[in-house]
């Protein structure tokens, strides 16, 4: 698991003009839910670079006041115009009680649709999964290689240990886009194949 370790700060003024002066100098205002208490702390914008200007799904260790807290991020706040962080909230991990996280998936293999000329489409590149902090893997892994043309693998075709996955059943991960060069092609092969019409009397 990628664990991303974050030294901060406790917040103990909470109101929106301690939020704007935090941002002033280059601070983000953030808390942690899910544990036993709720904290509210801050840290340097640009400590937040590697968690969240990344594909990768991490783990985040942070040491606030001497006490660390195991977290995921759960979400976060843009500005509108200057696309600057604004607001950073995170779930503690605790062990036993479960929480609902997204994970990248990773394809692997050569397809076979994809030797026959052709391409390979992502529909999506993350699950949403539910698990016990134990069983959180950082990247759900997707066999490829016995893909057709034209077929696709859909999200109740996978299965993970440990791991719920809330996305529907019937949603297209993956699939195999015939060019339509290729198209043509056996367009033309069927055109052939075809019997031809009997002649009119």
């Amino acid at each position: 698991m990628n664990v991303v370790a974050i030294e901060a700060q406790k917040r103990s003024d909470l109101g929106q003009k301690a939020a704007k002066s935090l941002r002033r100098e280059g601070n983000v205002p953030c808390v942690i839910y899910g544990g036993e208490d709720v904290v509210h702390f801050s840290a340097a914008e640009l400590t937040f670079k590697p968690i969240v200007y990344t594909p990768d799904f991490n783990v985040v260790e942070l040491t606030i006041d001497g006490k660390t807290y195991k977290c995921v991020l759960k979400d976060i706040q843009f500005h509108p115009v200057t696309d600057k962080i604004l607001h950073i909230d995170f779930m503690e991990l605790v062990d036993g009680k479960k929480v609902i996280v997204e994970l990248p998936l990773e394809f692997n293999g050569l397809a076979e649709g994809v030797k026959a000329g052709g391409k390979l489409l992502a529909q999506m590149r993350k699950l949403k999964v539910k698990a016990l902090p134990k069983d959180l893997i950082p990247v759900l892994d997707v066999d490829v290689s016995a893909l057709q043309l034209g077929k696709s693998i859909k999200v109740r075709e996978l299965s993970y240990e440990g791991l719920e996955i809330m996305n529907a059943g019937g949603s297209p991960i993956v699939s195999i886009e015939i060019p339509r060069s290729l198209r043509s092609k056996q367009s033309a092969a069927e055109s052939e194949a075809a019997p031809a019409a009997p002649a009119a009397e």
